[in-house]
């Protein structure tokens, strides 16, 4: 990995900007953002001058959003299996294309609002394929203790574009139409397609082949399901989407119905929304230092709800401009803290994985969220839809009593190193099932710390790959005990052995203290075969690891 040392003057948030790698894509994902932004403010404000439908005005964020729900698995699947620097690069082809695309179609006036909706669609595809690999990437340009800073400086750089691009869209917009617009937004995709094709960063190879796409997918849900700590901040992260997307679906109905302003209002209550997330970026640091990452995301759930109560019963341009400024911090303080706990909880060969799931259900919150407050807005009433969003949000803040985020841990989640043993048979990659057999030798005092290690055990091996895990005692010498697990193939046994990090041996490491035996436990492997066909024999290889 490229890293570079932080200068003792640099502020903690700015350290990562002293990597070159990082600082290049980094300003050119900020020029491509401002783009995105402009562009999101014409498309919004031209869907509803062409557009009578309250529920088609909120599906623009619900079209660009549905596709990180629906391919974000498959896109980290690919990031993890794949250069991650090319994933980035195809994924801005495709937001490129879409800008392009929707640029010529308005210039030659041909645009409906499938159209738009459908262009949409295809930028949010670049996005899930891009924000995987991108986020995956800063860990492998990055040391470890820079994981934080860097995604916190990553939102901070979106929120900083946040508070110029709105404006600078509803300005464009105003004063020399939707074609400028979108144009700057073409022009801006130009930016990190230059920066990732001209850097390059060294990533940690796996000295195994490529897996394939089911497999991988499979082996990140399950891996995903079983990690506490990410199934909770997951589960935390779609309540929040749901909820909080009313903001900025329902913003150009309140800008149009409630305040009874134009674009320029619209982009700059945006602007307030991204200059209150710039703060709160900057601030952030000093917040986790004075309450838990778990409380903080709390607090940030309520001001957004205290948003969405505010935007309801107000027709004032300022006050809309101070709440939205509040519900921006509260938006980017959920986000930073829950993507660097799933960053810092998974190892490096499931982070693309297990970020893409992250993505992908948050999205998924996103877009109902924007299509249930839609509804609601068109079938009853806009207040009525910042109301009930207000009050989904309060209980998202009340769902961190069994849904916590967790303490950021830096953890050591690299691959730790693996050799193989030696076999008395030559067998292929797809040979299996293999059997793993592990004796321990346990006295009766000890029992019950060996259990609680047991536990630990099965679920580490369990979400490296392990199936069918067992622990036996031995009915004739009680003191022996027998870890018994399988892996459909030996492929799959040396990746499960590749998967196990650092953190993950210090449980074998607690096991062999409690071990009393003469010598340390060992492991017998063995293949499985069946007695059905007559040309088959059943076969065995043993091997000693210690």
């Amino acid at each position: 990995m490229q890293h570079e040392v932080p200068h003792p003057s640099v502020p903690t948030t700015l350290a990562p900007l002293r990597n070159q790698v990082f600082r290049s894509i980094w300003i050119s994902t900020q020029i491509s953002s401002l783009g995105w932004l402009v562009q999101t403010v014409a498309i919004s404000w031209l869907m509803v001058t062409i557009s009578a439908s309250d529920l088609m005005v909120a599906l623009v964020q619900a079209a660009s959003t549905l596709p990180v729900f629906l391919l974000s698995i498959l896109a980290g699947a690919i990031a993890d299996n794949f250069s991650r620097r090319r994933v980035m690069f195809a994924g801005h082809c495709l937001i490129a294309l879409a800008s392009t695309t929707l640029m010529i179609s308005v210039g030659l006036g041909f645009v409906s609002p499938w159209l738009i909706l459908g262009l949409g669609f295809l930028a949010g595809c670049g996005f899930a394929l891009n924000d995987p690999a991108w986020h995956a990437s800063v860990g492998d340009i990055l040391d470890k203790r820079d994981i934080p800073a860097a995604v916190t400086l990553m939102s901070v750089g979106y929120n900083i574009v946040r508070s110029v691009g709105p404006a600078l869209g509803g300005v464009t917009l105003a004063f020399f139409g939707p074609l400028a617009a979108f144009a700057l937004a073409a022009l801006s995709d130009l930016a990190p397609l230059s920066a990732i094709w001209r850097t390059k960063w060294k990533v940690r190879t796996s000295p195994l082949p490529r897996e394939r796409m089911t497999m991988a997918i499979h082996d990140g849900v399950r891996f995903t399901a079983m990690s506490l700590e990410i199934r909770a901040a997951i589960a935390r992260a779609t309540l929040f989407g749901l909820g909080s997307i009313s903001i900025l679906a329902l913003l150009p109905l309140v800008v149009r119905d409630q305040l009874k302003s134009g674009p320029i209002v619209y982009g700059i209550l945006l602007a307030g929304f991204g200059m209150g997330a710039f703060i709160a970026g900057m601030s952030n640091g000093f917040l986790r230092r004075i309450t838990s990452q778990n409380r903080l995301v709390a607090f940030a759930s309520v001001a957004c709800a205290a948003c969405c109560l505010c935007l309801a019963l107000t027709s004032s341009v300022a006050v809309a401009a101070i709440v939205l400024a509040l519900g921006g911090a509260g938006w980017l303080i959920t986000w930073t803290g829950i993507d660097v706990s799933v960053q810092l909880a998974s190892p490096r060969w499931v982070v693309g994985r297990t970020l893409s799931i992250y993505y992908a259900l948050s999205a998924g919150g996103m877009a109902a969220g924007s299509w249930i407050w839609g509804s609601v807005a068109q079938n009853y009433s806009l207040t009525w839809a910042l109301e009930g969003a207000a009050g989904a949000l309060l209980l998202v803040a009340a769902a961190g009593i069994v849904l916590p985020v967790r303490p950021w841990e830096e953890t050591d989640q690299e691959s730790s190193d693996f050799h193989p043993p030696e076999l008395a048979l030559d067998l292929k990659p797809r040979s299996g099932p293999i059997v793993a057999k592990i004796e321990y030798s346990i006295s009766e005092e000890n029992i019950e710390a060996f259990l609680g290690c047991m536990r630990a055990r099965r679920h580490v091996q369990s979400r490296a790959g392990a199936r069918n895990w067992t622990l036996q005692r031995n009915l004739q010498t009680p003191s022996v005990w027998t870890e018994t697990f399988r892996t459909p193939t030996w492929m799959d046994f040396l990746r499960l052995n590749h998967r196990l990090t650092a953190a993950d041996k210090e449980v074998s490491q607690l096991l062999l203290a409690l071990h009393d035996g003469e010598v340390a436990p060992h492991t017998v492997l063995s293949i499985e075969r069946t007695t059905e066909a007559a040309r088959t024999r059943a076969s065995t290889i043993v091997s000693r690891q210690r």
